[in-house]
């Protein structure tokens, strides 16, 4: 620039322009940050207490292992576990080389939830299923521990097992006591002498 009076050129810096975008991205990158950390907090505050499912019967303890991508189905067992639905029930239903069936109690009434098969669902020995009717999204409480590969079953009219009982766990501990109680004594598949799911309890 030239001044009037002096004839001389002088110069003169550019004062440097504050960027309006530094602190715009700054405040979102916190806002991120803060909803991040929330969520993680609340996720963690909302974690079930465990995914075990310990049952504790006249015969010696068994130990599930709940699986996650069945939610439906696990939240269901869980519920039931945590209101004592299951605590005093038989395993009223016995087929040795086949499973055990408990979860029978008369003195509730359950709702029905929907079927959970997808791809990877397989009845395969020391998993844990729901029982239901022979109509679908029909199981309510009841649940069956196979003692055998049941995967391959097909009935007379094409129904396969595996595509007909959503299972939800795995025995992994106790799988001795399923297979003792599954060879006891029984008439009309009940077992001779009753036994007895003393309490059952979610662990971590």
């Amino acid at each position: 620039m030239i001044s009037h009076k002096s004839g001389k050129r002088k110069t003169f810096k550019a004062k440097p322009r504050k960027s309006k975008k530094l602190p715009l991205t700054i405040g979102l990158l916190t806002i991120v940050v803060v909803l991040i950390g929330a969520f993680y907090v609340f996720s963690m505050n909302n974690q079930p207490a465990g995914n075990k499912v310990l049952l504790q019967t006249s015969m010696g303890d068994i130990t599930i292992q709940l699986r996650d991508d069945k939610p439906i189905t696990t939240g269901n067992f869980k519920n039931l576990v945590q209101q004592g639905v299951y605590d005093g029930t038989i395993f009223h239903r016995v087929i040795s080389d086949f499973m055990i069936q408990g979860g029978q109690n008369p003195d509730v009434t359950v709702a029905t939830i929907n079927d959970e098969i997808g791809n990877d669902n397989h009845n395969y020995r020391g998993t844990v299923a729901m029982a239901k009717t022979s109509q679908p999204n029909s199981a309510t409480s009841q649940f069956f521990i196979n003692v055998a590969n049941n995967n391959e079953i097909v009935y007379q009219d094409g129904t396969k097992f595996d595509e007909t009982y959503t299972v939800f766990g795995t025995v992994i501990a106790g799988m001795d006591v399923a297979d003792e109680i599954s060879n006891l004594p029984t008439e009309s598949e009940k077992p001779v002498t009753d036994v007895t799911i003393i309490k059952a309890e979610i662990i971590s």
